[in-house]
């Protein structure tokens, strides 16, 4: 198991996590805000946080994953 890329890995799905809270918390503030000049903005904020949260879980499942099966790799190469 590679070390380092695993805590990279749990370093990203940690800001998913964070992520997946605050885009959508952030979504809804801009729909109860319908009325106010920075409505668009800050929908668009949201969304752009929303999918940033989808990235990060991704590539961190990912990480996890290559640093898991990594090791396996080396082991049947030597």
């Amino acid at each position: 198991m590679n070390k380092i890329i695993f805590i990279q890995g749990i370093k990203k799905l940690t800001f998913a996590i964070i992520f997946a809270f605050l885009g959508p918390f952030t979504i809804q503030q801009a729909f109860q805000n319908k009325d106010h000049q920075f409505y668009l903005y800050v929908l668009v904020l949201g969304v752009i946080i929303a999918g940033l949260s989808i990235t990060l879980g991704f590539l961190g499942i990912l990480n996890l994953v290559g640093s898991l099966f990594n090791d396996f790799k080396n082991k049947t190469d030597s």
